[in-house]
């Protein structure tokens, strides 16, 4: 009896390889949940990541763009979050919170990743690593952080209303 043919890679429904960067965001979200639970410093946080079997295959640049910027900007980056959070940013999970300074970060300071990329790989990785209705959550406040991160580019991709 024979089984059913591998999809080939690309295919409808075959599983994607995961690029560069979204292995980059999956690292530098291990290692700022890592640095949240263990205060520990971000050099050491970083050498821990980087004996990872996989951490070859990431972007480098944008893993260190990612967790050094986030440890670095922490207090400013919960300052944009705060005006739509409906609790305090301490009560927030620790993964939640690290994925929400990515998703800030992105919009901040990649100006390369547009700004619909940047909300959507913050919810893939809520819907990976986070609680069951984190990912909503983390949708919800990048959407209406957006507007004032990227103006332009968000009034560009939405209909103007009639």
């Amino acid at each position: 009896m024979q089984g059913r043919p591998a999809r080939k890679p690309g295919a409808p429904g075959a599983p994607r390889a995961k690029s560069s960067r979204r292995r980059a965001r999956e690292f530098a979200l291990q290692g700022l949940y890592e640095w949240q639970l263990n205060t520990r410093d971000g050099g050491s946080v970083d050498a821990h990541i980087r004996e990872q079997e996989d951490f070859a295959r990431c972007d480098r640049a944008h893993y260190d763009a990612l967790l050094h910027g986030c440890i670095d900007q922490c207090a400013q980056l919960d300052a944009q979050l705060l005006q739509f959070l409906d609790r305090p940013v301490e009560e927030l999970s620790p993964v939640e919170h690290a994925v929400l300074w990515i998703g800030v970060y992105e919009l901040t300071h990649c100006l390369d990743v547009p700004y619909k990329v940047a909300i959507n790989e913050a919810v893939e990785l809520a819907k990976s690593f986070g609680g069951t209705d984190g990912h909503k959550y983390v949708n919800g406040v990048l959407d209406h952080l957006a507007p004032q991160l990227r103006p332009d580019e968000v009034k560009a991709a939405r209909p103007a209303s009639r």
